[in-house]
């Protein structure tokens, strides 16, 4: 059964696989070879489709008010299922793509979703309900036919929304909803990956790359990685900066300075 996402919790990392979602305690893993499995959710089943959808993307969220935590799944079967983990139910499910999920990120109250179908929904929380919709597929500064529609990942800063996939990567400004900028220096061949951190957008894809860029589009770095296509990267603040690049590869790139590898772990 492959794995197909991953999240956490200070007590669970949380695993998402087909057809379901389990939480592993962290007190367990790394001190035996048989780590507990703590609990399981499955995801509803569809009255379309007897097959089990892929759990492709999750965001872990906590009320700071009540201290209760939701757990985001972006599924391969159109919808976004929120559960709590208090209990594990099934709190909603929000509809709206036509095709599988690949995405989801969550900025405050807002929770953004990309997906097979070439949309971008952006979801407010508060009222439970879908605010806007854009398809970069069909606009010129951004298109690309060659490398189809779908949109890889999608990100959100306060005022901004970057994405990207079959399309080029892309810069919106979250008022209007307009294309503010293209990022033509980015020479990949379908995008994967793509967030806001500091003062840039970091990109990742179909390339041997990641892209380290200012909101014009300017290159700031341009960090060599050991796949050729990058699929997943993650940052850790404390107890030091640290950042690590995966993707079609056995191995994982390390940077403590972000502008360049500095070490390799292989897992062959």
């Amino acid at each position: 059964e492959q794995i197909c996402s991953l999240a956490k919790t200070d007590k669970f990392l949380i695993v998402g696989t087909v057809g379901e979602i389990t939480g592993w305690d962290w007190a367990t893993i790394g001190h035996n070879k048989h780590p507990k499995l703590s609990w399981t959710i499955q995801i509803p089943a569809s009255r379309d489709s007897y097959e089990k959808p892929d759990v492709n993307a999750m965001v872990v969220s906590t009320n700071e008010t009540t201290g209760s935590t939701l757990l985001y799944a972006g599924c391969g079967d159109k919808k976004v299922h929120v559960f709590s983990l208090e209990d594990g139910k099934c709190i909603r499910s929000m509809e709206g793509h036509e095709d599988y999920i690949h995405s989801i990120q969550k900025q405050g109250w807002q929770l953004v979703s990309a997906g097979e179908d070439g949309s971008v929904r952006l979801w407010d929380l508060r009222q439970k309900s879908l605010t806007n919709v854009i398809t970069p597929h069909t606009h010129a500064k951004v298109e690309r036919p060659s490398l189809g529609k779908w949109i890889g990942d999608a990100a959100l800063s306060e005022d901004w929304l970057v994405c990207g996939g079959g399309p080029r990567l892309s810069l919106w400004h979250l008022r209007t909803m307009d294309v503010m900028a293209s990022f033509h220096s980015v020479d990949d061949s379908g995008l994967h990956v793509t967030r806001f951190y500091e003062d840039r957008v970091l990109a990742g894809g179909t390339a041997p790359h990641l892209y380290h860029l200012s909101l014009t589009g300017d290159i700031y770095a341009q960090v060599d990685v050991s796949a050729t296509t990058v699929f997943s990267v993650a940052i850790q603040e404390a107890p030091h900066k640290v950042m690590c690049i995966a993707g079609s590869s056995p191995d994982i790139d390390v940077c403590t300075n972000f502008s360049y590898r500095e070490q390799v772990i292989s897992f062959l």
